[in-house]
């Protein structure tokens, strides 16, 4: 195996890349980006920046070549997003070499009959599933074949069935993550994380809105996780950072999917992940392991009501995906995220409580129109 290279400037790509953007700065390297937002923070870490309105190919292409020739970009990276055009993957791991899960290992993990029936061949367990709409609608989610936070699972009426969906048995408990590294035949563990989400309208009731990098599993529930993920890794080929999600309900655990990509929780770890992630795609996984200090909590940020960003708009401290001026947000639509830091996840829900009403003070301030109150974040208990 040759040596792994990692490049000076590195093409990150994803529908919001802010995340990655910082952690390939403050890792020394000079990220170029491309994504749908081009947030002001976006902007401030980045080397330069492409802002595209879809992750289609043909969307790519210009920006991806814009790259290409002024940069001499060799290595690209992708986040989230990707769910919906697995074409634009293909497409990237032919111009540059793409670090992360293959084209091939993305789209079967898409594939969620293929998926579900490894996890029943491995003895995992999961939520009931059925690929044909149940006759009983009661206790069913329709899910969305390509998904990606939250977005598009609906409580299951026998009107609400479209296409690209499966069907999947409600499964009470509390909705966590394990972050892990991956080379292509071993997992190494960066965390467990425990989610919450938020309802968006009448029907979407399972929106991802926040991450915390603790959870209230035993050592003997990390183990079995982790004895699966030894067991997924090589059956699938997985290969830099990715994420499992299940839920706890009690003592029995169930797997809900794998985020083949760089996920949100990646921001919890205070570790140079990124260069993990470049590391082990080529894989030369590292050795150390981390060791994590006190809680970190990120919190997306709904808006409650329509709102407008108006000029020199004074962010509070801690937020970050900052939108430029002049940006008009719907309800409900997510306007900015917030991170918080403590020796413990209730001081951290407090702060994320906080910061949450800070930010909609300021957004009273700064527009007339603007009186709702935010509501409680519905933080799970730990």
């Amino acid at each position: 195996m040759s040596s792994p290279v990692i490049p000076e400037y590195i093409l990150i790509i994803a529908s919001s890349v802010r995340m990655s953007a910082q952690a390939a700065d403050n890792a020394g390297l000079k990220p170029l980006v491309i994504d749908l937002f081009a947030d002001l923070d976006t902007q401030h870490c980045a080397e330069a920046f492409r802002q595209i309105p879809s992750l289609a190919v043909a969307h790519l292409i210009p920006a991806v070549d814009f790259f290409i020739e002024r940069y001499a970009v060799t290595h690209v990276i992708y986040g989230s997003g990707f769910e919906c055009y697995p074409e634009s993957l293909f497409y990237l791991n032919n111009r540059l070499i793409l670090l992360g899960n293959s084209p091939d290992t993305f789209t079967r993990l898409q594939n969620k009959p293929g998926f579900f029936a490894v996890l029943s061949d491995q003895d995992i367990p999961y939520p009931e599933v059925s690929f044909n709409a149940p006759e009983c609608a009661g206790h069913w989610l329709v899910k969305p074949m390509q998904g990606q936070g939250g977005i598009g699972i609906k409580y299951y009426r026998h009107d609400s069935a479209e296409a690209l969906v499966y069907w999947q048995k409600y499964q009470q408990g509390s909705a966590q993550s394990v972050l892990f590294l991956a080379d292509g035949q071993a997992a190494q563990v960066i965390g467990f994380n425990t989610q919450w989400t938020v309802k968006s309208g009448a029907d979407e009731a399972f929106i991802f809105s926040g991450v915390i990098n603790s959870s209230g599993l035993s050592i003997k529930h990390k183990i079995l996780i982790s004895d699966w993920l030894a067991r997924l890794v090589p059956t699938f080929g997985l290969k830099g950072l990715n994420s499992l999600d299940f839920i706890q309900n009690g003592n029995e655990l169930y797997v809900l999917e794998i985020n083949p990509r760089l996920s949100a929780s990646m921001q919890l770890y205070d570790t140079d992940l990124l260069i993990r992630h470049i590391l082990a795609s080529q894989g030369a996984m590292p050795l150390n392991t981390i060791v994590q200090v006190g809680c970190t909590g990120y919190q997306i940020i709904y808006a409650a009501q329509d709102v407008f960003i108006p000029e020199a708009f004074e962010w509070p401290e801690d937020c970050m995906d900052l939108p430029p001026a002049g940006v008009n947000y719907r309800k409900g639509q997510p306007i900015c995220s917030i991170i918080a830091r403590h020796n413990t996840p209730r001081h951290v829900f407090e702060q994320l409580q906080l910061k949450q009403q800070q930010l909609f003070n300021q957004l009273q301030k700064g527009s007339t129109s603007w009186n709702t109150q935010p509501a409680s974040i519905n933080f799970p208990g730990l």
